[in-house]
């Protein structure tokens, strides 16, 4: 009823205007250069922000992988260089290789003067167990003096790293990655290892092998670390940096001695 009075009035109904093949066409295009631009824009975004961050990551903590790359060859030659750096007549500067377009240092396997963590591990182990046999000997082992000296030797390791880190830092901003650091401060266990032994098969070779084990630390580390800051530093001063590198050399006397004094008071 209400329709025929509509019609009547003389009221026109509205109809649909005609679609427009162009404005739909046009439209599309226009939504689909926004969504491609937009698109592109967004994964220029995202692949910059992640060769940010893998050059990062790779640039201070490296792929730990590659420090594990070693064998019984590396591991002999690696602990003469450690334990006799002065009989070591080759270079001290590492091996690089294209990889991808750019250089990139071989692995230890193939690297004398590469780092490894292999070595500090195993040595860090071994100290924590020549630790604990020193103790059962005296009569003063038990779980609780063994896990003190655990923490002992985390403390150490760290106390060391902690010294590379700040001396590569104050000597012009010369960067390093993290596990490399880590490596190098890891070492220190081999001598450990030792003069440790050494005082269990006879007292008295402990104060032999300590200042021996000291020195030979010393100069393996300035050796490195010297290198590091000829490869890396972005500026030289020879006065500071020999007198640095001379502080690194003398701080591994009183850190030798302090994680050679195994007692059940961690801390002395």
């Amino acid at each position: 009823m209400y329709s025929n009075l509509g019609a009547q009035s003389g009221v026109p109904r509205q109809l649909n205007p005609p679609p427009n093949p162009f404005g739909d066409a046009l439209s599309g295009a226009g939504s689909g250069l926004i969504r491609g631009g937009l698109g592109a824009y967004g994964e220029r975004i995202l692949g910059s922000s992640s060769e940010y961050v893998q050059s990062n990551i790779s640039r201070y903590f490296s792929d730990p992988q590659y420090y594990f790359q070693v064998n019984d060859h590396y591991v002999r030659n690696k602990l003469k260089v450690i334990l006799f750096p002065f009989l070591h007549r080759g270079h001290w500067t590492r091996i690089t290789e294209p990889v991808g377009g750019r250089l990139s240092y071989k692995p230890p396997i193939y690297d004398i003067n590469a780092p490894d963590l292999y070595i500090p591990l195993m040595a860090f182990g071994t100290y924590v167990v020549l630790a604990g046999v020193s103790l059962g000997l005296r009569g003063k082992f038990s779980p609780e003096a063994l896990n003190w000296l655990f923490v002992k030797g985390l403390v150490g390791w760290f106390l060391q790293v902690s010294l590379l880190k700040m001396t590569l830092f104050s000597l012009g901003g010369a960067e390093a990655p993290l596990l490399d650091i880590v490596a190098y401060a890891g070492y220190t266990f081999a001598g450990m290892c030792l003069a440790v032994l050494g005082k269990i098969i006879w007292s008295f070779a402990y104060y032999i092998m300590m200042p021996w084990t000291c020195l030979c630390m010393g100069i393996f580390l300035v050796k490195t670390m010297k290198r590091v800051l000829f490869a890396e530093v972005r500026s030289y001063d020879s006065s500071r940096h020999h007198y640095l590198l001379l502080f690194i050399a003398l701080a591994q006397f009183p850190l030798f001695i302090w994680l050679g004094n195994i007692s059940v008071n961690w801390l002395f």
